[in-house]
């Protein structure tokens, strides 16, 4: 009378035996992840300077994490979790893919009236207003970044909107206030640090795509496009980051523009763990600092932060102090005072960023060569600027794009573009390497 039973009882137990164990709960965010998760969450309620430092905390939890770890914990946030927006910013910065679209609530760049997007996303407004410096001291940069969009703008074959040009140096508010009047449904610029803090101090009139970046986050429906010396840190420091360097030297000048670029390579570098074993300023006579430096501190790699005559001075001082042997980067201000092979040898094997229309091709536009044939403003010093009145126009007709597909971007004539979650564009540089006096192009991901 058992046997059934017992029968019964082993095949359940056979049946328990055999079943799938349990998957392992998905691991914790990291300790980091969840610091900058508590100061995210009161993020807006800031200001000022409690706003810039609770920034810059977030941004020194987060570059404690590995590319798997920030990838995977970006990928965990619920919802319309505030820290989102800092983290697929950093993941934007180091080349990584987001997991998901940044949240943007009803932002519309004002599109809502427009006909619809071309195949690859093209949209652009109707009526543009572009605010730009076209009297005063400025007048001469206004006068490359119109250019460079006024290029962009007639190459283009498909729609294109109505343009209206409104001069910003009587005051940006007034010009932006007579663009609104004027019917225009969306703005470009102003161009200044100061115009721009000052449009976004308030809820702007119109859509706007700011062609600088102030102190103020750009407003709900509008972006920010910047050539910025601390772009260029960032972009500096995450290629060091990337070759594995540990121990950086950096010699920068004194200019503001130095300044600003070497601050955000080092506070960079600082975030991610490379150390900066010493940030010096330039001199013509370093000679003895740098062998000290060398026998003492040992650097695996050097940033120059100079115009090109201070380079071509300072490289002899690295060899002299053996330190010719090390990986060499420099800014893009390295270019400045160059142009002469014999002179500028003394340059060879340093790496800079550059903007991919100065060196090579880039689809949809004709060769900087060509145009400079005919434009003076796309031609020495001022071509920079006119590839960045390119991009402007391009940003004008992709933003919505930019703004609705996660990991969508633009090859544009400054570099690769997309579009972060705090409004503001995001530029990947060329990169290119002295040789034999002359700037040579990099294959991507060749530096």
């Amino acid at each position: 009378m058992m046997r059934p039973l017992l029968l019964v009882l082993l095949l359940v137990l056979a049946g328990c035996a055999s079943a799938p164990p349990k998957a392992p709960p998905p691991p914790a965010f990291a300790a980091a992840t969840l610091q900058a998760q508590a100061l995210a969450a009161g993020h807006a309620s800031l200001t000022g300077k409690a706003k810039r430092d609770n920034n810059e905390a977030i941004e020194q939890l987060l570059a404690q994490l590995d590319d798997a770890t920030l990838a995977r914990d970006a990928a965990k946030l619920p919802a319309g979790d505030p820290l989102y927006t800092f983290a697929g910013r950093v993941l934007l910065r180091r080349g990584l893919p987001l997991p998901h679209p940044f949240e943007r609530g009803g932002t519309s760049f004002g599109q809502a009236n427009r006909p619809a997007a071309d195949n690859d996303g093209y949209r652009p407004p109707l009526k543009v207003a572009v605010l730009l410096p076209l009297s005063g001291n400025q007048a001469a940069v206004a006068d490359a970044v119109r250019d460079g969009y006024l290029a962009g703008y007639y190459g283009e074959s498909r729609r294109r909107p109505s343009l209206r040009f409104y001069d910003t140096a009587a005051g940006v508010k007034a010009a932006l206030a007579r663009a609104a009047t004027d019917g225009n449904d969306a703005a470009v610029g102003p161009l200044g640090r100061d115009e721009v803090d000052a449009v976004f101090a308030d809820e702007p009139p119109l859509p706007l795509l700011a062609l600088n970046r102030g102190t103020h986050a750009p407003a709900a429906g509008s972006a920010a496009f910047s050539l910025s010396p601390e772009d260029e840190g960032i972009s500096l420091a995450q290629a060091l980051i990337e070759r594995g360097s540990q121990h950086v030297l950096l010699i920068a000048g004194n200019e503001d523009s130095q300044r600003r670029t070497r601050d955000a390579a080092k506070a960079q570098l600082e975030r991610r763990g490379v150390k900066v074993i010493a940030s010096l300023g330039y001199s013509a006579q370093m000679s003895d600092a740098l062998a000290q430096l060398a026998q003492t501190h040992a650097p695996d790699a050097v940033l120059l932060v100079l115009k090109g005559p201070q380079a071509r001075s300072a490289i002899p001082q690295l060899a002299l102090a053996n330190l010719l042997q090390l990986p060499r980067y420099a800014s893009s201000q390295i270019t400045s005072g160059t142009g002469k092979p014999a002179d500028d040898m003394a340059l060879d094997g340093t790496i800079f960023p550059t903007e991919p229309w100065l060196i090579r091709n880039v689809q949809g536009l004709p060769s900087q060569a060509s145009v400079a044939s005919q434009v003076d403003t796309a031609k020495g010093p001022a071509a920079r600027l006119f590839a960045f009145g390119v991009d402007a126009w391009r940003l004008t007709a992709y933003l919505e794009h930019l703004a609705q597909q996660p990991n969508a971007s633009i090859r544009g004539a400054t570099g690769q573009l997309s579009l972060d979650g705090f409004g503001n564009v995001l530029r990947r540089p060329a990169w290119s390497r002295f040789s034999g006096g002359i700037a040579v192009p990099l294959a991507d991901g060749a530096r």
